[in-house]
């Protein structure tokens, strides 16, 4: 019974967000519209990434002796330097768990 409720609740979820990939096509959008929802992505990236940086698991700002700081500084610099995503997720992650641990 969970699995049905898994899987139904997985295709609704996808059905309703293809639908509006499905329906408006590229060609129907005006310029003006392309470039705002273009910025879509830079405006919800940080909406998911900072709370998991600056809050602890309480939800308090915890911003002294939080190693995720330094992790996430650390990979924001990695990125921007080298423009690749695989590299920045592993030095993030190699960091912290440096830093956590050592």
């Amino acid at each position: 019974m969970i699995w049905i409720l898994i899987i139904s609740a997985g295709i609704i979820t996808f059905l309703t967000r293809y639908s509006m990939i499905a329906i408006v096509k590229k060609e129907y959008l005006t310029p003006k519209v392309k470039f705002i929802l273009s910025y879509i992505p830079c405006a919800i990236f940080p909406s998911i990434i900072f709370p998991l940086i600056f809050l602890d698991p309480s939800g308090v700002f915890m911003f002294q002796h939080n190693p995720r700081i330094l992790a996430g500084a650390f990979a924001l610099m990695v990125g921007i330097f080298t423009k690749n995503i695989i590299a920045t997720i592993i030095s993030g992650l190699v960091v912290l768990y440096l830093l956590n641990n050592f």
